[in-house]
């Protein structure tokens, strides 16, 4: 018998929240704490409390991915992983900003608006240190103190309503941004559940890898990622338009665009669900698809007018790619290839980042071109198309952060009966985790330990396909293991 198989459930639940504790309350000490608290509540430690803080951070880390990968072979019932779900975010809840800071730029940003500065074109650096918003300010990472937002209207929007009932005060300003985390979540939990049935998955596997996961609970409700909230808005725009209320769900998919515009990715596929229902030639089908488009334009057109933010959102989505970061592929190789022709020609190496970095996502439009012709044809399904495109976005884009794993992770947790697609997402969940410290700095060894993570998690895979594919993901429980599990019966 596989270690696994001597874990039940209810020991996986205890021992990954004891996990998800140790990474809470280490985050008291070595979060992404604010440069300035009013309430004196999240404050740096000295020496010995702060070296305490990353031994409790990453144990609890480690403890919290191994109950994952082990919770994932018991067979757990739906009932029993949204218990667990909640046992392991409940710790985060009331912790500091984890593994970013992100979640300051969000509030500044969001008293910009309040005080009527254009967020498209000035960083957070405009306001008043004294004002509302000006802790959160003084406490961005430096990269984006004088950055334009790259977020959507109705992001910006909650971000400004969260910013005038706190007052921008870190703490209930932080607390405000997390509770729109977890109402994401429970949008998460929801679409990834409907769409689990209409695709014959297993809704506990897929709650399993797109909600447990902990790459989400710690950069989603941890860090406070915005991440989470296009995420259930796309999954959930995505399965209503699979349900034929393609109006609702163009609509839903039209907000998940005003907070991250990768979330048009869904909106081709949506198209495609929309086509593909609709009887009557090719040229008909071809132009019922594009209402989706239509409807959703729509909404955006209105959540930039409507609020008086305007349309200066779609001039900063670049500005993310200005920033280097080492998980861009393409970034990394036009780095090293401007570096190589500066040293050997003397030329200039932005130029030729810029060049690899379009070249990225020209491949990756390309890839996504072919997933949509495949999903029209009928060659595939459309959401389970989807998955993969948005994945083949998050490798080829020039900038990617841990988190963006998400963006796929969730539709082929929700779509995907198995494949290397699915191995990759389950195996990078686990791995990416260690890439950041709970400071949010980007160290060396957090590569290191992302990589000594996913080595182990692709022989651990390796073993259990080499014996004769035992291993199991919940709602796949064995007779002998549920007549002793106290959990509820195996629900789909």
């Amino acid at each position: 018998m596989g270690a696994s198989r001597a874990w039940t459930s209810r020991g996986c639940r205890w021992l990954g929240a004891a996990g998800s504790l140790g990474v809470a309350s280490g985050g008291w000490a070595v979060g992404t704490l604010p440069a300035r608290d009013p309430w004196g509540l999240w404050v740096p430690h000295g020496a010995a409390v702060t070296a305490a803080g990353y031994a409790l951070a990453y144990g609890g880390l480690t403890a919290l991915v191994v109950a994952w990968w082990l919770y994932g072979r018991t067979g757990a019932s739906v009932r029993g992983t949204l218990t667990t779900l909640a046992w392991w975010t409940a710790p985060l809840v009331v912790a500091p900003p984890l593994y970013s800071a992100d979640v300051y730029s969000y509030i500044a940003q969001g008293a910009m608006v309040l005080e009527g500065h254009d967020v498209y074109s000035v960083g957070p650096s405009v306001l008043d240190p004294g004002g509302p918003g000006g802790d959160a300010a003084a406490s961005v990472g430096g990269h984006w103190t004088d950055t334009p937002a790259p977020y959507g209207p109705l992001f910006l929007i909650l971000a400004r309503a969260v910013t005038w009932t706190t007052g921008g005060t870190i703490v209930p300003a932080v607390l405000g941004m997390r509770l729109l985390a977890l109402g994401a979540l429970v949008l998460i939990v929801w679409a990834l559940r409907n769409l689990a049935r209409e695709h014959g998955r297993s809704e506990s596997a897929a709650l399993w890898l797109g909600a447990l996961n902990p790459l989400l609970l710690i950069h989603v409700v941890g860090g406070v990622h915005n991440d989470g909230l296009m995420t259930g808005l796309m999954l959930a725009g995505v399965l209503l338009a699979l349900r034929g209320r393609w109006i609702t769900g163009s609509a839903l998919l039209g907000l998940a665009v005003m907070v991250k515009s990768p979330a048009a990715v869904a909106l081709l596929f949506a198209g495609v669900v929309v086509g593909r229902a609709s009887a009557g030639p090719a040229v008909r089908r071809v132009a019922k698809g594009l209402l989706p488009g239509l409807v959703a334009g729509t909404v955006a057109a209105g959540v930039s007018l409507v609020p008086g933010t305007g349309f200066g959102w779609l001039g900063t989505q670049s500005v993310a790619g200005r920033i280097h970061t080492a998980l861009s592929l393409s970034s990394d190789l036009g780095l090293g290839l401007g570096e190589l022709l500066r040293l050997l020609a003397g030329t200039d190496p932005d130029p030729v980042k810029s060049s690899v970095q379009n070249l990225g996502l020209l491949v990756a439009l390309v890839l996504i071109g072919r997933l949509a012709w495949r999903a029209a044809t009928g060659r595939t399904e459309p959401l389970r198309a989807l998955g993969p495109a948005l994945l083949a976005l998050v490798v080829l884009s020039p900038m990617v952060q841990p988190w963006y794993l998400l963006w796929a992770t969730a539709v082929i947790a929700a779509t995907a009966n198995g494949g290397r697609a699915l191995g990759a997402v389950t195996v990078l969940s686990a791995a990416l985790v260690y890439e950041t410290q709970p400071s949010g700095s980007t160290p060396p060894y957090g590569f290191v330990l992302a990589a000594l993570a996913c080595a182990a998690g692709v022989v651990l895979l390796r073993r259990e396909r080499s014996e004769g594919g035992r291993a199991r993901v919940p709602g796949q429980r064995p007779p002998a293991e549920a007549a002793v599990e106290a959990d509820a019966p195996t629900a789909r």
